[in-house]
Parts: C-alpha cells; structure tokens; sequence
C-alpha cells in the first residue's frame, strides 16, 4: 500500500511539473512578442559512433499561437534502406501545461517520397500533422534516426525560420577522439564547449532567448543571419565508399571518381543515334545544342531532393529506357550523350533557388547544394544548361540558379565556379503599343512585348498552356477590366533567347466619360505597386536583381478628343535605380513612354525608407490619370 502511494505521489509530481514546464505563461513576454510559435526546448544530439553508423536523437518542444505557427508543428522524417527510423513518440499539451494526448509511430501516415516511379520507390517519409483546434497548444516529440553513412551530417539550424522564438536550443556531437571533423559556424556567437573523454569527444553549442525575427520585404537571404552549425567528418564512408576529403577539390574528386563512376554507359542503339543526330554539325556548340533539344524532347523531370534516392545518379541507360529522372538522373544522362559525341561537360552542385546562395569557398560539405546543372567549357563560351527543363534555351539560365557559386566535378577534382549574372542592361522588357481611343472610353489596337535576360521566364510559361488558360493567365496578368484578347501570338526565339508576346487587345470602356470630358490612366500595362511600409526595420534592403522596362504606348484619338493638360515630364535618379515618363502629342498622336531600371544590390536597413519613396514616387506617376476634352 505504502509503495503504490508512493507511485500516485510521483506521478501526481511529474504531473505538475510538466504543466509548469509547458504552461504557456512561463514563456517570457519579449519571446512571446510576434512570434506565431515559441521553440520552448530544442535537443539535438549527433552521436558518431562510426563512418557507417550515426545516430540522431531529436527532442522537440513547440508551442504554437495561431494558423500561421501551425507548420512548426508538423513533422516529417525521409527515410530509405540506409536510414532508418528508430522511434518516434510525442505528447501535446493545451495552454496550461495540461496534456491532451500521446501520438507514436503508429499515428505517422507514411508514403512514397516520389510515389509513381518505380526508381525512386525505396525513398519513404513519415510524417505528422497535429489536428488540434484551438490555441495555443504546445508540441513535443523525440525521434531516433540512424544513418549508415557519415557523409552527410545534418546541419543544427536552432531557428527554424521567421515569426519564431527561441526560448533555448541545443546542439551536441559526439564522436571519437581520434576522428577529425571541419566545422563551419554561421552567425553562432561564441566557441562550442568542449569535454574530452578516454573513448568520447563532446562539442556543445547552445542558444537561448533569441526573439522572433520578422520577415521584412526584400530582406537577403536568412542563411546570411540565421545561425548555424556545419560539420563535415575527413574521413566517410557512404554506403561502402570509403574516403576522405577537406576542401572542394577532394570533395569534387569524389564525386566524379566514385559516385558517377559507371553510370553512364548506353546501349550501342542510342550511341548510333546520337552521332548520326550530329554528324552533319561542325561545331561543338551545335552539336551540344542538337543533343540538348534531342534530350528535352525526349525526357521529363520528377522533383526529387537531392538527397532522396541517394547522392548517386540513376543510370544513364535506365533515363534512356524509361524517360524520366530527378535532377542528377538527368543531368548524368545528359552528360552521357555528349560524351558520346565527345564534347566535354561538367556535373555541377548547386544550391537552387530564388534566394542567390553560394557553396561556402572555404567550407566543402556534401549537404551544401539541393541541384545539379551541367557546364559545357566551350572554348571561349562556357555554357550552362538546365537539365530538368523540357522548354528552356540552350545555355540559359533562370533565376533558379544564377548568379552563384557552384561545384564542378571534374576527372581534375573539384572546382568552384560562377552562374551567369543577368545585369539590368540585358534583362529587358520592352512594350510597343499602338492603340485607338473612342469618345466612349473604348480602347483598341495591338500590343508587342519582348522579354530577354532574367525576363524571358515572366510569360514564357504560357507557351505550354492551352488557349483557353493562355487568355485566363493573360487578363489575369493584365488586370484591366473589360479587356478582350483578340488575338494571342506567343513564339520563342530560343536561340538569343527572347520571349514575344503580340497581342490583339479590346477594352470596352476603359476611359471615364462625363460630359464632354474623358479620363484614361495612359499606362494600361506595367503599374508598379507600392511596397510595404516598414519602420523600425532590422535587416537590410536586398534587391536581387536588375531589369529595365522600356514601354512606349501611342493613343490614335478619335475625332473631337484633345487633351486638357500635358503633365510634365517625370525623372528621378537614385542608388536603387532610373525612373522616367512622359506624356506628348506627336503628329496627332498622344504618346506616353516610360522607362524604369532597377539595380541589383545590398542596402542598409536604414535605406529603406528612401527606396520605399522611390518606389511610391514610380508608383504615383505610373497611376496618373488624364482627363480629355471632348469636342463636338
């Protein structure tokens, strides 16, 4: 009897300690300050036991606010025949601390990563989406991974993105003494705590009380002030490749040597196709160009992370049999084809996305980089292609992988290399518009766009959509009431590359008639919108890239219509970019023509305010509305 009291007495403890730990009032108020979840506890430990096996034990505590914190609840663990999962167990906690229920393993719903592909059928996730209905709520849950492979230690990112608090997160490795490892740290204040045993070696790296951050429009990329840790061990073994490497080179070295070694043979059939497809050609650009298009035609692409399915590269001859892969798979197979023709051509690691991120130069890591992309060195025109594209030019590429360092796995080693820059000069949209206005208001007439550079993606896209969704993206892109396309011709040069768009156009009522006055706004089809207000603001101004936007509109006025008053010219200049519009009669013609740059660059948080004005100011004049006479 006295024992089983002693059992109540501990769990009625345990209890209450539990609803002080998780209670939502014992968070402190500044974390609680915009934040939509507070990380309350983060415990990651990496325990390196060998090369081929690494264990990861995660504990979790979130408590979530709102709607908007909800996807830091959520969990979800990739794993395959190399990587398994352990455990998993979790509780859920209402505002007080009070637990409302348990979830395990059995709870994860579980599917294919890449469902419908039978090459990638091995690669599985589990994942985790609480259902609970009111807030706040708090989350915990403790999974065990185990790798066995050491090439890739996964890095500690202790703030998991923007609008979340940190109340305390903590990272721990563990490894043999003898082991060596290179750590890079990003943004982390401070040295990792070291402890030294006779069979372990500990490094500890922790934080706390870091206040949520907000997401500030056109702030850079927040791996430039998100803190993180990496690790790369020396020594590795990935699924019995056994290795080492410290810089670039090696690592690039590895890649050609072992991971891509042998999948790029082909069947006699394809390799006599492809030289009787270049047989005719002299250059090694043509011939590449040939085999390109020949690829696109021939293969699609299936979004797979780099990650899942391996490092290594599905087989040249199975993409060649079956017609699809991700985008190793891909790019391997690309690079087979040119061989073939012997045209040489680099397997190049890059970290894709919107947000330009470059392969740390000083730090080489298997983990850094989510993308492949070919190089081709053409002597004296280094070319780059995308592979996962079935309508991109030869040797463009978009924002998804400009402007950034790369690796390139040569027979040499590897070497960091740089995407093209698309310049504001070069990325360039350029509007001609001829058009008539009628007393009623009614606008017609045809429109000529061409978009090069960075601006060919803007309406390329609609090249592979059917007529009817062309004309509902069109008047969606448009945005002005009434109008009517009669006429959509869309074509791409892919040689220069240039995107044209001609448009036949019919706006019923698109001036204000009163009386005997007419109002138009001249500037139907590039409005620049205001940007958000943003005072107090932290992080600095980034405008990632530069275009320039030339447009020139004529108005063929119907009989009786004259302009009242002709506004006066508008330009302005400042370290962000050029702005200037003018409104004129040319030989019985009112013409509007406006011309704005943007720059590309990094500015200080305290230039905002000035960029904000500059393009409220472009905004403003972009808007003007101009009243007419009309005469009898």
């Amino acid at each position: 009897m006295k024992k089983i009291s002693l059992i109540v007495a501990f769990v009625a403890i345990s209890s209450i300690a539990n609803a002080q730990l998780y209670a939502v009032d014992s968070i402190p108020a500044p974390l609680k300050n915009k934040a939509n979840a507070v990380v309350r506890e983060s415990k990651t430990v990496v325990d390196m036991r060998s090369v081929t096996n690494v264990e990861l034990n995660t504990t979790n505590a979130v408590t979530v606010f709102n709607k908007s914190g909800e996807r830091y609840a959520q969990l979800a663990l990739f794993y395959d025949k190399n990587t398994s999962i352990k455990s998993v167990k979790g509780e859920i906690y209402d505002e007080f601390g009070k637990q409302i229920t348990k979830f395990s393993l059995s709870n994860f719903k579980d599917e294919s990563a890449v469902s419908g592909f039978s090459l990638f059928e091995d690669s599985r996730v589990k994942y985790y989406i609480p259902q609970i209905s009111s807030y706040p709520y708090t989350i915990v849950y403790t999974y065990e991974i185990r790798n066995k492979q050491n090439l890739v230690i996964p890095q500690w990112s202790p703030v998991p993105g923007f609008d979340i608090a940190v109340e305390k997160s903590s990272f721990q490795f563990l490894q043999s003494p003898i082991d060596e490892i290179r750590i890079h740290a990003i943004n982390y204040q401070g040295a990792s705590e070291e402890l030294n045993y006779e069979k372990q070696k500990s490094l500890y790296w922790s934080v706390q009380g870091i206040k949520a951050i907000k997401k500030e429009a056109y702030a850079p990329n927040p791996e430039t002030y998100f803190p993180s840790i990496k690790i790369a061990p020396v020594n590795f073994n990935y699924y019995n490749l056994k290795g080492a490497y410290t810089d670039w080179q090696g690592l690039g070295k590895i890649t050609y040597d072992h991971l891509l070694k042998d999948r790029q043979a082909l069947s006699p059939e394809t390799i006599a196709s492809i030289k009787d497809l270049v047989k005719d050609e002299t250059s090694d650009r043509a011939k590449a160009k040939k085999i390109y298009e020949h690829f696109q035609k021939k293969t699609r692409y299936i979004s797979v992370q780099i990650g899942i399915g391996g490092l290594q590269p599905i087989k040249a001859s199975d993409v060649d049999r079956l017609g699809y892969g991700d985008c190793k798979a891909l790019v391997n197979y690309m690079q087979s084809l040119l061989n073939v023709a012997g045209i040489e051509s680099y397997y190049c690691v890059v970290e894709a996305g919107e947000e330009k991120t470059d392969l740390i130069p000083s730090f080489a890591s298997m983990e850094q980089g989510n993308h492949i992309i070919l190089c081709l060195p053409l002597k004296g025109d280094t070319t780059w292609l995308e592979c996962t594209s079935q309508d991109a030019p030869f040797g463009y590429l978009g924002s998804f992988t400009d402007d950034r360092w790369v690796l390139a796995c040569t027979k040499d080693g590897g070497k960091l290399m740089k995407t093209p820059k698309f310049e504001a000069i070069t990325s360039r949209q350029i509007r001609i518009a001829k058009l008539s206005l009628s007393k009623n208001g009614t606008v017609e007439g045809v429109v000529n766009t061409t978009f090069d550079g960075s601006q060919f993606d803007n309406h390329a896209y609609l090249l592979t959509k059917s007529a009817i969704e062309r004309e509902r993206a069109l008047k969606y892109i448009y945005d002005i009431n009434n109008i009517e396309f009669k006429e959509i011709s869309l074509s791409a040069n892919k040689d220069m590359p240039l995107f044209t768009e001609k448009l036949g156009i019919d706006i019923d009522k698109y001036g204000h008639a009163n009386n005997d006055k007419l109002q138009i706004r001249p500037n139907l089809f590039n409005v620049k919108r205001d940007v958000p207000a943003s005072r107090n603001r932290t992080l600095p101004l980034e405008l990632k890239r530069g275009y320039t936007d030339i447009d020139s509109i004529s108005f063929t006025l119907g009989e009786g219509i004259v302009p009242i008053v002709i506004p006066k010219t508008m330009k302005t200049e400042t370290k962000f970019g050029t702005y200037e519009a003018e409104i004129k009669m040319l030989g019985g013609q009112l013409v509007y023509s406006r011309k704005l740059v943007m720059r590309d660059g990094i500015f200080g948080a305290n230039d905002y305010e000035a960029f904000e004005s500059f393009v409220n100011e472009i905004a403003n004049y972009d808007s003007l509305k101009l009243t007419l006479a009309l005469k009898k």
